[in-house]
């Protein structure tokens, strides 16, 4: 953060140094003062001054020394490089580059964060001198940390021509060998190399690892905390193989290339099992492979600890103790949805009751209830498999997704016939779903008559409770903070305890018209970026007479969304909202996956 006085020296700099042409600065100037932004940022924005010119400056003013880290009189070393993890290096944008002196030198991007030196001086031993650098700079190191990985990968990458070979041939050989074959592909230097990216997607917390073939190169990225990050590059040359021994790993047919295929394997992993769930698809310049990484075993899956408070939390509780009906839960791919309906089995499991599950896949095995696994080469599909599973005499059926008018057909008969029927949907919000059942010509008198209780939820990241600090929320945020959850925050402090209660966050501030304190994480050994782990936000809402009626107008997403909000759900904006007052999360995050509808 520039102080005032050092918005100051860097203008006056500007003014006086033919920085920029006259007729720019001018007109920056006139910019700066009715939008009330720095000259330093509006330059930026008009494009007028480079970002290494503008952290020159910065480096000026601050009377810190500048580094030019894509131009380095020699390349950083990869000892040097090893002194300070990735992690720590992308959470503080710090990046060693060099010992002087017995001192590490540590380029940042605000090397005013004293916090960030410490750390790095406490974990590597060394005296730290800091120096600025620019956002591209930093991010040419960080390239640096993704090529070492990928020379460990490319290491166990050599002969690959011989590796592919000798694996194509152990697969077509017959099973009277099958002890000498899985000795080939398992010390196959492409087996190695693909042990090496998996441990590496697990250690790293990683749900789902992408492999991209691009014209000359092939991609790596792995999804953390639901975002995208891309982790290394590899040689086309390694494509072939390294998709071939994927598709043996899962038992899928290595010569074809021309449609997708879908598999599963279990990857052993510091002595515990672990499912993937991999997906492959032609694409331009090859096959894209999506490997899903499932933990197996369900370990602490309740309904609070996914997020779920107050109104939300009592109407689940209510839905699901009614003796029959449906509960929904809707979201996109990735948002949590299976993971919520295990929180409900969980609250209901009891050796007094059949639950039956129909799942594709089985992400987590639970003991005491039966799951069964879709499987459409066979013709069990969730249609099919779910005939089958009424004959089981079930109290409780779990559909892993209604995906077509027969699925929804045979739930919500099954929800007539006396069952519990748990299940989920694609729509964009919670008041979707009513209109996404008619849409699979679902009568509205049997919807009103099944459904209990409908879930719409996203995944947020966590702040990092190890590193969370408070800071003043700006100006838009107070605004924005005021605007979508004004109403349901305590008026003084006679109020915080039945707010607290009705909506189940403790902690809520009192409402203001100027200032609330939110939390971030700043970086730390133990997270990504300030956050670690994802928690939901929900909206629910249950069936009531209003809804119904609505429901038999064939009313719109609209109209169901704006009862729901009458009868008292909050929407998953206004409940993230109230977790980033509480520190659970960020606004930002907030605004990254949720808008009201």
């Amino acid at each position: 953060m520039l102080t005032l006085e050092n918005q100051k020296i860097i203008e006056n700099m500007i003014v006086q140094g033919s920085i920029v042409p006259h007729d720019v600065l001018e007109i920056a100037k006139l910019r700066s003062a009715k939008e009330n932004k720095g000259l330093l940022q509006v330059l930026l924005e008009m494009k007028a001054l480079s970002e290494d010119d503008s952290v020159k400056l910065i480096a000026i003013a601050k009377k810190i020394p500048f580094v030019d880290l894509m131009h380095l009189e020699h390349p950083v070393d990869q000892k040097v490089l090893e002194m300070v993890p990735l992690d720590i290096a992308k959470t503080y944008m710090a990046v060693p580059f060099g010992v002087s002196n017995n001192a590490l030198n540590v380029a940042l991007l605000d090397p005013t964060n004293l916090q960030a030196i410490d750390f790095i001086s406490r974990k590597t031993g060394y005296t730290i001198s800091p120096y600025i650098a620019s956002q591209a700079g930093i991010d040419f190191v960080l390239g640096m940390y993704k090529e070492k990985f990928s020379q460990e990968v490319s290491e166990v990458l050599k002969n690959i021509a011989s590796a592919q070979k000798e694996e194509v041939e152990a697969e077509k050989k017959t099973v009277q060998d099958n002890k000498k074959i899985n000795d080939i592909v398992q010390d196959a230097p492409i087996t190695r190399a693909l042990n090496t990216i998996l441990e590496y997607a697990i250690n790293s917390r990683a749900s789902d690892i992408h492999i991209e073939p691009r014209q000359k190169e092939l991609k790596i990225r792995f999804r953390i905390d639901g975002i995208l990050q891309e982790v290394m590059t590899l040689p086309k040359s390694t494509e072939a193989a390294l998709i071939s021994r994927i598709k043996i790993l899962s038992n899928l047919k290595i010569d074809e290339h021309r449609i997708p295929q879908d598999g599963q394997a279990v990857y052993i992993f510091a002595g515990r099992e672990v499912d993937l769930r991999i997906a492959i698809a032609p694409i331009s310049y090859g096959e894209q492979v999506v490997i899903r990484i499932l933990d197996k075993n369900a370990q602490n899956i309740t309904l609070d600890t996914l997020g779920f408070r107050g109104r939300s939390l009592r109407l689940i509780t209510s839905g699901i103790h009614k003796p029959h009906g449906m509960i929904l839960s809707t979201g996109p791919t990735g948002s949590g949805k299976s993971t919520t309906l295990y929180a409900v089995v969980a609250a209901i499991k009891s050796v007094a009751i059949n639950i039956v599950t129909l799942e594709d896949p089985v992400e987590y095995k639970m003991e005491g209830i039966n799951q069964i696994q879709v499987n459409t080469a066979v013709g069990l599909t969730f249609a099919n498999g779910l005939r089958s599973i009424l004959r089981q005499d079930p109290n409780v059926v779990l559909v892993g997704e209604i995906r077509d008018a027969e699925t929804a057909d045979l739930a919500v008969q099954a929800a007539l016939t006396g069952h519990t029927v748990l299940s989920t949907l694609h729509t964009n919000s919670a008041a979707g779903v009513l209109p996404r059942m008619l849409d699979m010509k679902i009568e509205p008198f049997l919807i009103a008559s099944t459904v209990n209780t409908v879930i719409g939820q996203r995944l947020v990241r966590r702040v990092c409770q190890k590193c969370k600090q408070a800071y003043a929320a700006p100006g838009t945020a107070v605004e924005l903070i005021n605007k979508i959850i004004g109403p349901f925050l305590p008026k003084n402090q006679a109020e915080v305890q039945a707010k607290e209660q009705e909506y189940g966050y403790q902690g809520l501030p009192l409402y203001s018209q100027n200032a609330y304190t939110l939390y971030k994480g700043v970086g730390c050994d133990e997270c990504k970026e300030g956050y670690s782990g994802r928690i939901g936000i929900f909206e629910v809402f249950e069936m009531n007479p209003a809804m119904e009626k609505l429901l038999l107008n064939r009313a719109t997403t609209n109209d169901i969304q704006n009862q729901a909000i009458k009868d008292g759900m909050l929407t998953m904006q206004q409940d993230g909202y109230l977790k980033a007052l509480t520190g659970v999360t960020t606004v930002e995050e907030v605004a990254r996956v949720a808008t009201d509808h």
